[in-house]
Formats: C-alpha cells, structure tokens, sequence
C-alpha cells in the first residue's frame, strides 16, 4: 500500500514537472521578442478562460492526493487489535527495550545500550508474513521508531497514555527472511546516531523455536 501511494506520487510530481517545463520552453520559444518588431505585444489585462484554468488544475490534482492520502493515512493507522504477535517498544536514551507478546505469552525484554553498527545492537525476532502490534512508548524525549524495510515510520513521544491512538501501529511483516536494520530518525540528543537496533525475520517454525528456547531461558 505505502509503496503504491508512493510510486503514483512520484508518477503525478513527474507529469506535472515534464507540463511546466513544456510550458515554460514553450512560453521562451514562441512568445519571446522579435527584433524586427519594436513595439509591444497586445496588452491585455486578464484572460479569464486561462486564470480559471490555472485555478481549477491545481485544485483538482490537490484534491486527488488528499483523496489518496486520507485514504491510504487511516488503512495504514488501523489497529485492529488482534494480532498474533504484539511488541512493546521502549525507547530510552540511546538504545531499545522490546518485549514481545506471542498470544498472550510475555518473553523476557531485550534490551541495547548505544552502539555503532546496527547488528550489535539489541535484536527484535519476529516471524514473515505476520500481522505484528507495536506500542512506542518513552519516558524521557521523543524518539522514532523506524524500520526503513517496513516502508513505516512513528513517533515514540512521551507521555501518551495508554489508550492515545498514537502509541500504536500494526504492520504485517516482510515474506522475506532476513536481518534489517532499525533507527531512531529524531535528533534526540549526543548519541543519537548510535542509537541503533535491527530486526530479525524467520520463517514460522523458527520463530515458534526461538519462543520455546525464550521461555525455558526465563523459567531456569
């Protein structure tokens, strides 16, 4: 969906530059001044059929993304609220708390401190193709939750309370296995390039094994 809204924007801001630029040349070419001609081209005040024109396109083609953007804004902000798998993201200067919900099963947090490489840093184990819950939450300055392979970004801002729309998110993950890498994208103070974490996708049966080895882990 993201990577639609995103494509027809870039396909509608590139027709509209290739007109202006035609225009504009077109204006240069057939409309400059002639030497052999001294006097002034007619003076007209206004041309309404042309001002209309130039009034109602921006108007239209303002209105069309809005329709999409709106459109796209509330499926992309939905929570329906029963995913699988739900994560609780703590954002903390300057690294990540995760603490992951399996239907109804808690394991224990993963936690990072500052690094520079994003694969040392603390690693979120999620499974492909999954309909995944984030809650953002941080108790000190505001952060970002971004994930750049998710095509999704949000603001981890303190304060919110628990049932603030805008703690949550859900996304369904990639159909790709793989280790992506994770930043915060909100200048939130001296190590905030290191603050840095990456996700891990794995097939099904991976992730149902990395639960059980979690939850044997946290009884011992």
């Amino acid at each position: 969906m993201v990577q639609s809204l995103w494509n027809g924007a870039w396909i509608a801001a590139l027709a509209t530059g290739a007109v202006v630029i035609v225009l504009i040349v077109w204006a240069a070419i057939f409309h400059r001044k002639r030497r052999a001609k001294a006097e002034l081209p007619p003076q007209v005040r206004y041309n309404l059929p042309i001002e209309m024109l130039y009034t109602l396109i921006p108007l239209v083609m303002v209105s069309v993304f809005f329709f999409f953007t709106a459109r796209d804004s509330e499926r992309l902000t939905h929570v329906s609220g029963n995913a699988p798998v739900k994560v609780k993201v703590e954002a903390y200067q300057w690294s990540w708390r995760f603490t992951t919900t399996v239907n109804g099963k808690t394991l224990p947090p993963v936690s990072g401190v500052p690094v520079s490489d994003y694969n040392k840093g603390p690693q979120l184990v999620l499974p492909t193709k999954t309909k995944v819950e984030f809650d953002l939450q941080s108790d000190d300055v505001i952060h970002s939750f971004w994930v750049p392979e998710f095509l999704f970004k949000r603001d981890v801002i303190p304060g919110l309370q628990q049932d603030d729309p805008g703690r949550k998110f859900e996304v369904t993950t990639l159909d790709r296995t793989g280790v992506f890498a994770g930043r915060c994208a909100e200048l939130c103070g001296v190590d905030h390039s290191r603050m840095l974490f990456s996700v891990k996708l794995v097939p099904q049966a991976e992730f149902d094994q990395y639960i059980a080895t979690q939850q044997a882990g946290s009884a011992q």
